[in-house]
């Protein structure tokens, strides 16, 4: 289809919302900030000790029930992954309820898949077991390849299936193609996949999910109704229990319960006790409101077990002032969209100090050896140019796929954000390496020198301190001159509820808990340590192949 005056959602909010972006967050900076975790955490992993912070579920009588309602498959949560299992739920013809705590969710774009239609049109292909040892390698060893398995073989006819319903409301779905052209050090998987959104919002994820589920004629949706509890008979969950405007309503659910109520990365107190190394190296908070713990506790309370290790999902997007040290509970953070490119960066002593080509959360964690847990990007007036030669993929990509896909955001929104950035103290301007040391709070003689080294490294094309991609390699040499403290930005918590390959949760000892399934952010035996950003969309196309298939699954009993 044409697909004129279309750009990816992502990059149309980012174009409107950040045009403020200084007025909102062009604060006096924050003094530095110290996690300060409970008593009860017993290691910087946050492994817990007790189970204070899951809190007791309500003890709801019989009279306080307004409502009663009965139906085959009960959804917690209309976000991403609530709303691909209804559409599921809906096409197989189960009577489906969706309780939703607010007035709906987000439906997230960048949707990985492998061997869609897209996918092969392209000519892309992808060796699974190579996959695999890849996601191995980033969890260390801390994650179910089963479960990254069950993926591998549903993932395609789900973004199929996604396709196709985008093109009944005249939406293009875009798979992001790109080749390495180069050797690097990390490797690239072409997985996402994004849909072409109309540029005046008309039209997103959201609006057209619940739009097709209703129009199944088996999917009811309750918003403004968060899960309080869920119910359990003879070791099976049944049901849950909601509050709505009038009281508590009760859902029985003869075929099972998903939740998928989005992990806990919105509870900063949550954070703070499980993750307190995370809480110290990221100050943009962007995870979706709402997304407070509710389902892992819930199911917590009835004999789930969770992750051993607590950790979350981190861009290394986000700016502070040039006062500021950010961290959590700083306040003053805004988008720093192009922070993941390999620009020079260094610490507040004016030292480079790891290798700027990783992947997103690498520097992250290795900001938090450094002083202050944080890091400062450099670059000079023709970083447009290095931008485009780095030839970076996935959503930090700023210029069109090789097959034409749109960038989640164009150079050109990218330098708008840069100059409110500018204009709120954030990114700094100048004419000599010295002034601009001063205006960063660096030592402007170790700059100069750290400069000049990577100056000569550029010129030689060959990194000889840490080895950085010679295309990745870009001088700091044409005024003027441009500088910003960079920090983490937290998309989403990575850690919940284990589970089997069919989404179902799963107690300490490894027993399936009957009627109770979950996906997306709530679950668990995924990830660990570090996100696979360099598999494009990673996270959602877990979310909603496992919701579809749990959906399809509980249909065909």
């Amino acid at each position: 289809m044409d697909n004129k005056g279309l750009v990816s959602r992502r990059g149309f909010l980012a174009g409107s919302a950040f045009a403020g972006a200084g007025a909102l967050f062009g604060l006096a900076g924050c003094a530095p900030q110290t996690a300060d975790p409970l008593a009860n955490t017993s290691s910087e992993t946050g492994s817990q000790d007790s189970s204070d912070w899951i809190g007791d579920a309500p003890n709801i009588s019989d009279d306080e029930i307004v409502e009663t309602i009965d139906t085959e498959f009960l959804v917690i949560g209309a976000g991403t992954g609530g709303l691909f299992a209804a559409c599921a739920a809906g096409d197989a013809g189960m009577e489906t309820f969706v309780m939703e705590k607010f007035n709906g969710g987000v439906v997230r774009d960048d949707l990985a898949g492998v061997n869609s239609r897209l996918q092969q049109e392209s000519g892309y292909e992808i060796d699974a077991i190579a996959y695999l040892r890849d996601m191995d390698h980033y969890a260390a060893g801390q994650c179910n390849l089963a479960l990254h398995k069950v993926w591998l073989e549903r993932s395609g006819e789900t973004i199929d299936w996604y396709e196709n319903v985008l093109s009944s409301y005249g939406i293009a779905l875009w798979h992001e193609a790109a080749e390495e052209k180069h050797e690097v050090n990390y490797r690239h998987w072409a997985t996402g996949h994004s849909p072409a959104w109309p540029v005046d919002g008309s039209l997103d994820g959201f609006t057209v999910l619940t739009d097709y589920a209703e129009k199944t004629g088996h999917v009811t949706f309750r918003y403004q109704t968060p899960m309080v509890s869920l119910t359990v008979e003879n070791d099976r969950v049944t049901g849950a229990i909601g509050q709505g405007a009038d009281g508590y309503i009760r859902v029985n659910a003869s075929k099972g319960v998903l939740v998928c109520t989005g992990g806990y990365a919105a509870n900063l107190d949550l954070l703070k006790q499980l993750q307190p190394h995370t809480t110290s190296i990221y100050a943009y908070n962007s995870a979706q409101p709402g997304c407070e713990g509710d389902g892992i506790k819930a199911c917590l309370r009835v004999g789930a077990k969770m992750d051993e290790t607590h950790s979350s999902m981190l861009f290394d997007r986000a700016s502070v002032p040039a006062d500021s040290l950010g961290g959590a509970d700083c306040g003053t953070a805004m988008v720093f969209w192009m922070g993941s490119q390999p620009w020079l960066k260094v610490n507040l002593n004016g030292e480079r100090f790891c290798n700027e080509s990783g992947t997103y959360d690498f520097i992250l964690h290795a900001d938090a050896s450094q002083p202050g847990n944080i890091h400062v990007c450099l670059w000079d007036a023709d970083w447009q140019t290095y931008a485009q030669q780095f030839d970076m993929h996935g959503c930090s990509r700023m210029f069109p796929f090789d097959n034409g896909a749109a960038p989640n955001l164009p150079i050109e929104v990218v330098t708008a954000m840069n100059e409110e950035a500018l204009k709120a103290g954030h990114i700094q301007q100048a004419d000599t390496i010295e002034e601009l040391a001063e205006k960063l709070g660096l030592p402007a003689e170790a700059l100069a020198k750290t400069v000049e080294r990577n100056n000569q490294n550029y010129d030689n094309q060959r990194d000889d301190d840490f080895g950085k991609e010679p295309f990745r390699l870009s001088p700091v040499r044409k005024p003027p001159f441009f500088g910003v403290r960079t920090t983490g930005a937290l998309l989403c918590t990575m850690d919940g509820i284990v589970i089997n390959t069919q989404g179902q949760a799963l107690r300490e000892d490894g027993s399936a808990i009957e009627g109770l399934y979950v996906t997306g952010n709530d679950s668990g035996g995924y990830y660990s340590m570090t996100y696979p950003n360099l598999s494009t969309g990673n996270a959602c196309g877990r979310t909603v192949t496992f919701a579809r298939m749990i959906a399809q699954n509980l249909a065909a009993q």
